[in-house]
């Protein structure tokens, strides 16, 4: 059911089913304990202590955004058809994402359902969905559909989001048998945001981002048609809070995602997989995290819609005023390479033994210990950088991180 996340048009119409490896996890159940902002809210609106106010063009989306504290400043706009509301997507009517450290909302104009996904720092990512017509006592309501597209090997097998880049016809089908791919901040940029719209002030001079696949030749997309920027003079903006598909917000997004999924396995595989196995995923989520492998910018980001400085914002902040959240944007998305994502709530509410293993290989990282020829990539200064503002906020973090034994 959930429509932010990139799925093939064979997965969302039922065509195909996914063969999971023998590692998938378990997805979550109706039974299942969860606890989140989603749960939250629906609480506060049976008290009677929140309301949904309906709005023609965009039913519940204002109050929904705002109950979840998720800024309009993060909307990114994605026009292929690959969700279950693909029938109402298309170039002159894209789906909307809006996003937080731990929620996403997407909305498609006209559509039946506003739809969001929440990682639950317990069970991994809860899928919800509310009816956009107006209702006596609106809720939002569980999902568990979803899992059958969003607990596969593109999600690391764990129920979770998935950002992809297609090759997208003129009506926003999938071009041909060119499904496309995942992508995340390790993705080239001239490989990226195929049936996405980006707009800002300034990008990376190739992306497939705002345009259209002619046709295919020989099993590769033609030519992408023109770019379609600025946005609203392509299509009417009427029912979107903002006339933009911010280019800073969607390389944030890429990156966030595939994190999120990231800490989600490997909180399960602390209950069903060996030392040696959670070893490997603290090493694969450590390098994800300290950005290792990102992909280089060819071009500096600069945003329009204010999304940058919001983010920068929110902290935490370490007694010198640096925090990981603050953005280089010229040759990298981050200024400090390691993922905010570690204040995040699923990553706090990690079990101690799991916390203690990617401490451990985050200072092998960070401390200079591991010499391998990937991490000389994080100079002394950034690792110093990095060292210092984790331990002004990071609670639990080790003593060694102190220089302490």
């Amino acid at each position: 059911m959930m429509v932010i996340l990139l799925a093939s048009a064979a997965c969302w119409a039922g065509l195909e089913s996914r063969k999971l490896r023998q590692t998938t996890m378990p997805g979550i159940r109706d039974s299942d304990r969860t606890d989140n902002d989603v749960e939250t809210l629906n609480g506060r609106l049976l008290a009677g202590t929140a309301h949904l106010a309906f709005e023609n063009d965009a039913a519940y989306l204002a109050s929904i955004l705002d109950g979840l504290g998720i800024p309009v400043e993060s909307q990114i706009l994605v026009f292929s058809k690959t969700s279950l509301q693909s029938f109402m997507i298309g170039p002159d009517n894209p789906r909307a994402i809006f996003f937080n450290d731990k929620t996403a909302v997407a909305f498609v104009r006209g559509g039946p359902v506003l739809e969001v996904a929440i990682q639950d720092p317990h069970q991994g990512v809860a899928f919800y969905s509310i009816a956009q017509e107006r209702q006596n006592r609106p809720a939002l309501v569980r999902e568990t559909v979803c899992i059958s597209c969003h607990a596969s090997q593109q999600t690391l097998n764990v129920p979770g989001m998935l950002v992809r880049s297609v090759f997208p016809g003129r009506t926003g089908e999938v071009a041909g048998d060119l499904s496309g791919f995942p992508t995340d901040h390790r993705t080239p940029y001239d490989a990226r945001w195929g049936g996405w719209y980006v707009s800002g002030k300034q990008g990376p001079p190739r992306h497939l981002a705002n345009a259209i696949v002619n046709g295919i030749r020989a099993g590769v997309a033609a030519q992408p048609a023109e770019r379609r920027e600025p946005l609203p003079e392509k299509f009417s903006m009427s029912g979107y809070p903002a006339p933009y598909s911010d280019v800073v917000a969607l390389s944030v997004f890429e990156h966030q995602m595939h994190m999120m999924n990231l800490i989600t396995r490997i909180g399960r595989e602390a209950r069903v997989s060996s030392d040696e196995a959670l070893a490997e995923s603290a090493r694969e989520l450590v390098d994800y995290m300290l950005f290792v492998e990102e992909a280089a910018l060819t071009a500096p980001l600069e945003g329009s819609s204010g999304f940058a400085e919001k983010f920068a914002t929110l902290g935490p902040f370490d007694k010198r005023g640096r925090s990981l959240r603050q953005l280089n944007l010229n040759t990298r998305l981050m200024r400090y390479p390691c993922s905010y994502m570690i204040y995040s709530e699923a990553f706090r509410a990690l079990p101690a033994a799991v916390k203690a293993a990617i401490y451990r290989r985050m200072w092998r990282v960070l401390s200079g210990s591991d010499t391998d020829v990937k991490y000389r990539r994080l100079s002394a200064q950034d690792r110093q950088s990095v060292v210092e503002i984790l331990n002004d906020t990071v609670q639990d973090l080790p003593d060694y991180f102190l220089g302490k034994k």
